[in-house]
């Protein structure tokens, strides 16, 4: 087996569950659940509510403010330059919020459209690193291919368009299926993107979990060590500690202590992640209470 191949992130999955283990290149597991499909749908649906209802707002601002410039220019309504500009902002709009929600959203520190948010669902990348502008604008351009485009054809009259209508329904059958037929509910789009959607309703740090006995006196870290990691890397070790697994302490303690530069005696794991958690939580609680806050290692 060559070294890259050796370095290639390793997903193991239970198929009976949606319990995923994500091996990251660092050899940092990290314990997730992938998003079901019922949450998916009920987030894609609030989404286009909260869409619609935005275009809907809009639409009657725009409206208002048009039939009050077209009473003061007196112009006749057909041949109108404000209804024609009017016109043109409503196209733009509409493009722009077919495009641009997903893409602002999920290209955002937290991943994630208001709908997902809402029910508890982010985008992630399969690969363990971080989610790319590249992965958020593939999997969303899809979109167009998997549902927009067939729906536009079906609603705007491509229903009674004889085998044309029947191909395009089928053709959407298909895409929005799709996640039914593979077991990380993946869409086309996470497919081409690399990306899937995984549960995080973690918004904020849990209650600090008990650790015996304070061990500051025997690891100190400075700010430059303490920087390296955020909000989700605190979440990840503190899933490892309470799982108390001999193999996990060891690969998260050398992951760490690899990246800030320290050596660990064989045995140490636990005495160390233990003093490096409550290092970290202070660190984060700090700044935290002077605006600052640090999601994860990326930010």
């Amino acid at each position: 087996m060559s070294e890259q191949a050796a370095r290639r992130p390793v997903l193991q999955s239970d198929l009976s569950t949606r319990s995923r283990m994500l091996v990251t290149p660092e050899g940092l597991a990290l314990p997730l659940t992938v998003g079901s499909k019922g949450a998916r749908a009920g987030a894609l649906v609030l989404d286009l509510v909260i869409l619609m209802m935005g275009f809907i707002a809009v639409m009657v601002l725009l409206s208002a403010i048009g039939v009050g410039l077209l009473d003061m220019s007196g112009d006749d309504v057909d041949s109108s330059p404000v209804l024609q500009f009017l016109i043109v902002v409503i196209i733009l709009l509409m493009f722009l919020s077919r495009y641009g929600y997903f893409l602002w959203f999920e290209l955002g520190p937290r991943a994630a459209t208001p709908g997902k948010r809402l029910v508890g669902l982010r985008v992630a990348a399969r690969d363990g690193g971080r989610l790319t502008a590249e992965m958020v604008i593939a999997r969303n351009l899809v979109r167009d291919v998997e549902v927009f485009l067939p729906s536009f054809f079906l609603f705007g009259g491509g229903a009674f368009a004889g085998v044309s209508g029947l191909a395009a329904f089928i053709w959407l059958a298909i895409f929005v299926l799709f996640p039914v037929f593979n077991k990380d509910a993946l869409r086309a789009g996470d497919m081409v993107a690399g990306t899937w959607v995984v549960e995080a309703k973690q918004a904020k740090l849990k209650e600090a979990m008990s650790l015996a006995p304070d061990r500051s006196t025997e690891y100190r870290f400075g700010e430059a060590e303490l920087s390296v990691y955020g909000e989700h890397e605190l979440q990840v070790l503190e899933g490892v500690l309470r799982q108390n697994r001999p193999e996990s302490l060891r690969e998260v303690a050398e992951a760490i202590t690899t990246k800030i530069g320290w050596q660990l005696g064989a045995g140490d794991e636990r005495e160390f992640l233990e003093a490096f958690y409550a290092a970290l939580r202070g660190h984060l609680e700090s700044g935290m209470r002077f605006g600052k806050r640090k999601r994860d290692k990326f930010s």
